[in-house]
């Protein structure tokens, strides 16, 4: 009897990818099958990463890009991407501009609070936010992998974690973004600007007017702000960000 032997490759994963794959098939060593036509790329995207999450690869212990077309038999490697990430700005630019899909209003809102310019639509779909981040020039976040899968797409990150707290200390952790706390409306995402309490008192209830006199109103949408009832919890999402980055930026010791 004649067997035919298919012509596989061997791709190894960083232990970080391997969340991406199925539960029946979480091993860091694949053997996949080769054609000698799929990209290297593909050939990753064909295990489950999406290739905005593939970091670093080699071939054979040699550099290699993911439009390479590997041979029958290679040995290839894939780490994880680099923490911090770098993101292309632009000239007077210090962090990067975001896009959340609708799934991440709260991680949005949190975003927004630390200074960070996030944009968040909740009726958005997918291309419509493909297209808001490539023409704006801000990192799609997702927990989709079929929208980073998106060839159009110019820079996408997946979100790990499933609460608000973990979503944030993740996307931090890999971006590492200049903070400026209290400067964006949470609700739109617009600047806050100073205003002066005897403009804005006739706004206010009397119990607020009493008890703060530190006011900040949204250029965008007149949206007003004040330490509120919700400041110590504001503070020490603040004061845990910052904490976060300070590590980062430190780094190992």
């Amino acid at each position: 009897m004649l067997i035919v032997v298919e012509p596989e490759l061997t791709i190894r994963l960083a232990d970080e990818l391997l969340m991406f794959l199925p539960a029946t098939r979480r091993a860091s060593v694949s053997r996949v099958a080769c054609d000698g036509t799929s990209t290297l790329g593909h050939l990753v995207e064909s295990l489950g990463v999406p290739l905005p999450e593939a970091g670093p690869m080699t071939v054979g212990g040699e550099p290699a890009d993911p439009s390479m077309r590997p041979a029958t038999g290679a040995d290839v490697r894939v780490e994880a991407v680099p923490r911090p990430q770098p993101v292309p700005l632009e000239p007077g630019q210090d962090a990067p501009r975001f896009v959340l899909d609708v799934h991440l209003g709260t991680l949005a809102r949190r975003m927004r609070l630390l200074g960070l310019d996030t944009a968040y639509h909740n009726d958005m779909d997918d291309p419509a936010l493909v297209v808001q981040a490539n023409e704006e020039g801000r990192v799609l976040l997702t927990q989709d992998r079929g929208l980073l899968r998106r060839r159009a797409l110019w820079f996408g990150a997946y979100v790990r974690g499933s609460r608000p707290d973990d979503q944030l200390r993740d996307v931090l952790d890999r971006f590492a973004p200049v903070l400026r706390p209290w400067t964006r409306c949470t609700a739109c995402n617009g600047e806050l600007v100073p205003v002066d309490k005897q403009e804005i008192e006739d706004h206010l209830e009397a119990g607020t007017r009493r008890s703060y006199d530190v006011y900040g109103r949204c250029a965008n949408c007149g949206q007003l702000y004040w330490r509120g009832a919700h400041g110590g919890h504001l503070e020490r999402i603040v004061e845990d960000a910052t904490r976060l980055l300070q590590s980062v930026q430190e780094g190992p010791r």
